[in-house]
């Protein structure tokens, strides 16, 4: 498994909280500032779609855009700052043993699995549908929904600048932590999707920790 750690590995025991996500699920939890949560792909190539709010105005929200402009890379990983919509520092990614994270694909959706895939998956279910799910159980909507980072999804840019969603390159345990920087509301997709390589045909659980901050 390849390191990119920036900070000692924490012992996932001294946990103050511990969620496990099944697979193809939804969930949300609030992280504080200065508490770190921590992504697990468990079983391995499994991509996790994120989302991050503001905790005291949803308005406030991740920015795919502002995040990719302000890193000036293409993908997510060790000492990257995520961004708001108000151009403010919401997390910071203090570790990560995969090595890159996409926020450029989005999230699989009914209607993009029936243009991609055909008509046949129509019905199945998939991440927009888990966010539209998660984010109401917080007052919000379909409209609330925006570009997310997908942990654990290797999107490469095709030198033709498409997009390509291939094999994972997550093995079992692999993790990425980040430390809130605001008060956060964390959304997550467990991504159920079937029709791509995303994970690896068969999606699998995830595990949620948060970690207190350092005092002093």
């Amino acid at each position: 498994m390849s390191k990119f750690f920036a900070t000692p590995v924490r012992d996932a025991s001294t946990a103050i909280a511990d969620y496990f996500v099944p697979a193809n699920a939804p969930f949300s939890c609030v992280v504080k500032k200065g508490e770190s949560v921590r992504i697990v792909d468990l079983e391995g190539q499994q991509a996790v779609d994120t989302l991050f709010y503001c905790a005291d105005d949803f308005s406030e929200r991740y920015s795919s855009q502002d995040t990719l402009r302000v890193q000036g890379s293409a993908y997510v990983s060790t000492g990257t700052k995520l961004i708001s919509t108000e151009g403010n520092l919401m997390l910071t990614v203090t570790a990560d043993t995969c090595g890159r994270h996409d926020t450029s694909a989005g999230a699989c959706s009914c209607e993009a699995n029936t243009v991609r895939f055909g008509h046949q998956v129509k019905y199945l279910h998939a991440c927009r549908e888990n966010f539209v799910i998660e984010v109401m159980k917080h007052g919000m909507s379909k409209r609330d929904v925006v570009p997310n980072i997908n942990f654990f999804m290797n999107v490469p840019v095709e030198p033709s600048g498409e997009l390509a969603i291939v094999d994972g390159i997550s093995g079992p345990g692999d993790y990425v932590e980040l430390k809130a920087e605001m008060d956060v509301l964390l959304v997550i997709s467990n991504c159920p999707q079937i029709n791509n390589p995303c994970n690896g045909f068969n999606p699998t659980p995830i595990q949620v920790l948060v970690f207190a901050g350092e005092e002093g």
